[in-house]
């Protein structure tokens, strides 16, 4: 690991002033992503501000019967909140599908949804990676290659996004509230948050330099019944294959985002409308541009295979 300076934030204000200053800055709350990143030496940041002093641990009601999510909120907190278990059980039913009980005991809510991908041609260093090193190529494009990306990809880059917070998120039409370095607040829908790779696959996020995350909102509860299914190679801490959020109404209708299959949670409204048909029609219409490689086509049909069990659950 390359030597650092830290430093602690008693503001919103100093942590990004000292961001701002600072070529090279990282802010870290939990560190469960970062810190393994910076023990390769994939992540190189000169100083680290430490932001778990910042008060954004609160969950609390919105003025429209919506739900404010504190950045700092750990994950374990926010899958047993009883306000997320009644009116968005998809959010807490996909928290509790990631990673393990101690891992989410430390995770945060800003920081699982700025995780970076666990393709393992971005963790071996000897590799070529556009993500960790623009220009220089993408092994994973011709090589091993069954857990990356079938749809949204580019020839710079094929890695998924690995966070199933972040899909359920997107279901729920969540936005990314935030802090820039003028002081100025903005709000990022959910939708327009995380980036493909196109061929910038380093920048990832709609995030400018020294931004601050400093909550997610969630919109007023849709009803109907939630789901959240992950198919992975084994039956705990493993990241996704294929995980399938939904949330369907009694008619039929609903709303469904899948994981393991983008740089980023996959959502097609559009492809929506094709719930009442089933999962044949709806996968069909969310992956009409995929583009699998030599190892993942096997994706699509688990897609509409997980898709057709959470929507014979649904009729259940």
């Amino acid at each position: 690991m390359k030597s650092f300076s830290y430093e602690r934030a008693s503001s919103p204000a100093q942590a990004i002033a000292a961001a701002a200053r600072t070529p090279g800055a990282r802010f870290i709350a939990g560190g469960t992503n970062l810190l393994d990143l910076m023990k390769l030496e994939i992540e190189t940041p000169a100083h680290l501000i430490d932001v778990n002093g910042l008060g954004f641990e609160r969950i609390e009601p919105t003025d429209d019967g919506g739900l404010r999510i504190g950045a700092l909120v750990r994950n374990t907190d926010l899958a047993a909140h009883a306000t997320v278990r009644r009116d968005y059980a998809v959010l807490s039913r996909a928290l509790l599908a990631g990673a393990s009980g101690q891992l989410r005991n430390k995770a945060t809510t800003a920081g699982n949804l700025l995780q970076r991908t666990r393709c393992p041609y971005f963790y071996d260093t000897q590799m070529a990676c556009n993500k960790r090193q623009p220009g220089s190529g993408c092994t994973a494009i011709g090589g091993v290659n069954r857990q990356h990306a079938i749809v949204g990809t580019s020839d710079a880059c094929i890695a998924t996004h690995p966070s199933d917070m972040a899909v359920a998120m997107r279901v729920l039409d969540a936005a990314v509230e935030t802090m820039r370095p003028d002081g100025t607040r903005r709000t990022i829908p959910i939708a327009d948050f995380h980036r493909l790779p196109g061929r910038t696959p380093q920048v990832e996020s709609a995030l400018a330099r020294g931004e601050l995350i400093t909550s997610v909102r969630l919109p007023a509860p849709v009803g109907g019944r939630h789901f959240y299914a992950k198919v992975r190679d084994r039956a705990s801490y493993a990241f996704a294959l294929v995980s399938v959020a939904a949330i369907v109404q009694r008619d039929g209708t609903g709303r469904v985002a899948l994981g393991g299959v983008a740089h980023k949670p996959w959502r097609i409204e559009a492809a929506e409308r094709e719930l009442p048909r089933g999962a044949g029609a709806v996968t069909a219409a969310l992956l009409a541009d995929a583009r699998p490689s030599e190892h993942n086509a096997f994706k699509v049909t688990l897609v509409e295979r997980t898709l057709d069990a959470v929507l014979a659950d649904a009729r259940s």
